[in-house]
C-alpha cells in the first residue's frame, strides 16, 4: 500500500518548503505530497522525487475541515498521513507510519517536538534539532513502538495518520465545523463511537516549527466560539474548556448551560496581554 502525505497551508510558503524539505530526506519517501493551499499567492515549489499536487481552496479564513476532506479526496493511495504545515518530518517518520498502518487498523498519532523563535535556520541536522527540541507536556509517547490511548480528547492532528478506506468510512471531518477548533476532537469522538482504536506512536515524529502564539487563541475566538457551539450541540459537552474559560473570565463570553453568548470581541490590549514570548513554544 503506498502513503500519500496531506497538509493545509495559507501564506506559510518558508514553513512548507522546510516540510518538504523534511520530506525530501526521509529514509522512505511518500508516494506523493497534496497540498491544500488557502493562501493568498500562488505557490513557487522545489522539484522532489516525489509527486506534489496543490490544490485550491479559497477562503478568507481557516476551513481546516474542508480543507483535509479536500485534500484527501485527491490522495491516491491507501495510507494518509496528515501533517501540519508546520511539522518537519523526521527521517523515519514516513516509513515508520507506512509499517504501521500496514498492520493497524487505526487512528494513529505521532509524538511532536517543538522547536524555538529561529530554528530550523536554512541548514539544519535533525540530530542537532532534537537536542533543543521540547516535548508536549501533557501528551505522553512511547520511546518505540505503538500504545493504545483510552482519552480520545488527546487526539491531535498536527501529525496523524488512518486508513483511506477507514478515514471514508468516518465521513472525514464534519465541514460544519469552520475555521479552527474542535473539528478534530469532534472527528476523533466519531472514531470512538466508530470502536477504532486510537494509538501513539513512539520514535519518529515531527518538529514542529515556531510561529507567533496567544494564550489563550484570541486570534481564532470566533471561530472557537462558534465551534464550541456546535460541538456542544453534538455531544453534549464542552470542548476546548481552558480556552472558554479564560475567555469568560476575560468578560468575553457567558458559559450558560448549553449555550455561549458572545459579550464583546477581544481589544488590542488583550491580544498584547496574550501574545507568547518567543522562547515559549507552545
Amino acid at each position: 500500500m503506498g502513503l500519500s502525505v496531506l497538509t493545509l497551508v495559507r501564506n506559510r510558503l518558508p514553513h512548507l518548503l522546510q516540510q518538504i524539505e523534511g520530506l525530501r530526506r526521509s529514509t522512505v519517501p511518500p508516494d506523493e505530497l497534496i497540498i491544500a493551499d488557502m493562501g493568498d499567492e500562488p505557490l513557487t515549489l522545489p522539484t522532489t522525487a516525489f509527486a506534489i499536487k496543490v490544490v485550491r481552496l479559497a477562503s478568507a479564513g481557516l476551513p481546516l475541515a474542508q480543507a483535509r476532506n479536500l485534500a484527501a479526496a485527491q490522495a491516491r493511495f491507501e495510507k494518509l498521513l496528515f501533517l501540519d504545515v508546520d511539522c518537519i518530518p523526521m527521517r523515519d517518520l514516513v516509513g515508520q507510519i507506512g509499517q504501521t498502518l500496514d498492520r493497524f487498523d487505526g487512528l494513529l498519532c505521532a509524538q511532536i517536538r517543538y522547536l524555538a523563535a529561529g530554528d530550523p535556520g536554512r541548514e539544519w541536522a535533525e540530530e542537532a534539532l532534537m537536542r533543543k527540541a521540547v516535548p508536549h507536556p501533557h501528551r505522553h509517547f512511547p520511546e518505540r513502538g505503538l500504545r493504545i490511548e483510552p482519552n480520545y480528547g488527546l487526539f491531535w492532528s498536527l501529525a496523524f495518520a488512518i486508513r483511506r478506506d477507514r478515514f471514508r468510512s468516518l465521513g472525514g471531518f464534519d465541514e460544519r465545523f469552520l475555521g479552527y477548533g474542535a473539528e478534530d476532537t469532534e472527528f476523533a469522538f466519531r472514531a470512538q463511537d466508530a470502536g477504532i482504536a486510537l494509538a501513539f506512536l513512539g520514535g519518529a515524529g515531527a518538529l514542529h516549527q515556531h510561529h507567533e502564539n496567544f494564550d489563550p487563541p484570541l486570534q481564532h475566538f470566533s471561530d472557537i466560539v462558534r465551534n464550541a457551539q456546535l460541538f456542544y450541540d453534538i455531544r453534549k459537552h464542552w470542548p476546548m474548556r481552558d480556552w472558554l474559560d479564560a475567555f469568560q473570565r476575560l468578560g468575553l463570553i457567558d458559559i450558560e448551560p448549553g449555550q455561549l453568548r458572545i459579550l464583546r470581541q477581544p481589544r488590542e490590549t488583550e491580544f498584547a496581554a496574550a501574545r507568547k514570548a518567543d522562547s515559549e513554544p507552545f
